[in-house]
């Protein structure tokens, strides 16, 4: 594993606030586990709502947890007025998440300047075991002198 040193000292606070303000994964119920330089890990309970007709959970409810986990990931070694976007990811669900959590864990591959790329991973968590059913990449672009604040 490679090991990131973060410009910003205070770094987890200012992305677990932030992670704090989406909207989005506030519905969806996830929840921020794990912060450190370079790696995040979200968690998100199975509900019903989140199903598709099989009783998966969906595909688009792993690429949104497996992109957050992942830009966050990125957003770890930034400094603190700038923030991160997705430019693109790939996602490739391997098996079906079936189980009654969901973890995905972003880790940077490659931070860069202006790009940074990630790796993705989503697991399905059912009867104690772990079966990663979602791997991706990710592109993400750092925009200087926009700290992530909330908006007001």
């Amino acid at each position: 594993m490679i090991r990131f040193e973060p410009v910003d000292p205070d770094f987890a606070t200012r992305i677990r606030d932030s992670f704090a303000r989406q909207g989005a994964m506030g519905h969806l119920g996830a929840r921020m586990t794990r912060v450190e330089p370079g790696e995040v890990e979200l968690e998100l309970a199975y509900r019903p709502e989140l199903t598709q007709q099989h009783g998966f959970f969906h595909g688009g409810v792993t690429g949104a947890i497996a992109d957050t986990a992942g830009g966050y990931a990125a957003f770890t070694l930034i400094p603190a007025d700038a923030t991160m976007l997705t430019v693109e990811y790939k996602i490739n669900l391997i098996a079906p998440a079936d189980g009654e959590k969901l973890i995905a864990t972003g880790r940077v591959l490659k931070p860069g300047r202006t790009l940074t790329i990630c790796e993705m991973e989503v697991a399905a968590v059912k009867g104690g075991a772990s079966t990663v059913c979602a791997r991706g990449m990710q592109t993400l672009i750092r925009l200087e002198g926009r700290p992530d604040r909330p908006a007001g």
